[in-house]
């Protein structure tokens, strides 16, 4: 990511619903005192698909992404994560195995705290009915996301919320990615982020710039019609 300066003209006060939303500062930040922090730089593996629930990672800066990988070895890009966001609690909670991998794509600052010691965190603070808020939010973000509608509306959308989650301008998102994420060929990423440069979205290697996130903002507020 680089410095390019960051506006929030026409955002939310939040680009949406992360535990820190749902459970309040306080036991957020309880959470986080609670733990241990470690920096990653990006292309780091935090969760592997298939492992057990050992830990959860509540994310303090940067940005991840989730991916799960079918039997047949293709991938799909489910969610971009950012600061707010719990990483790995489903697993930790339910006793299973992980159903997804989440690998930084910026450089990034976690919380780490043990399962053992989340499912206590969880009963002191009497969080289960948040985190089942927090899981529906989740779903309900994923199906908009890869769900039908106009490609060109949800695209827009996707790179709103990345650029919020990040607080940059400059994305570190890639073509295919996006194109995993929305479900459609990497050919109509390329087409969609030329009708796109209308708003001053530049496609580059390995990473989209925005240089109007207003105007962009605007395309994500319509109605996708």
């Amino acid at each position: 990511m680089s410095d390019f300066p960051y506006s929030s003209v026409g955002a939310s006060e939040t680009p949406g619903e992360t535990l820190r939303d749902l459970a309040g500062e306080a036991v957020w930040d309880d959470l986080v005192r609670q733990s241990y922090e470690r920096w990653h730089p990006p292309g780091v593996l935090l969760l592997q698909q298939g492992e057990p629930g050992t830990l959860v990672l509540a994310v303090l800066r940067g940005v991840a992404k989730v991916v799960r990988t079918s039997r047949s070895g293709a991938p799909t890009l489910l969610a971009f994560r950012g600061p707010g966001e719990l990483l790995g609690e489903v697993a930790v909670r339910g006793g299973g195995v992980r159903l997804a991998s989440v690998e930084t794509l910026t450089r990034c600052k976690v919380a780490v705290m043990m399962a053992p010691e989340f499912t206590r965190f969880v009963d002191a603070h009497e969080l289960s009915p948040v985190l089942e808020r927090y899981a529906l939010a989740r779903l309900r973000e994923s199906t908009q996301a890869r769900g039908g509608g106009d490609v060109l509306h949800r695209l827009a959308v996707t790179l709103v919320k990345f650029a919020d989650i990040s607080r940059a301008r400059e994305l570190a998102v890639t073509h295919d990615e996006l194109a995993q994420h929305l479900r459609v060929s990497r050919n109509t990423i390329t087409r969609l982020l030329r009708e796109l440069e209308s708003c001053q979205v530049w496609a580059r290697r390995k990473r989209i710039v925005i240089d109007d996130l207003p105007a962009l903002r605007r395309v994500a507020n319509s109605d996708g019609g």
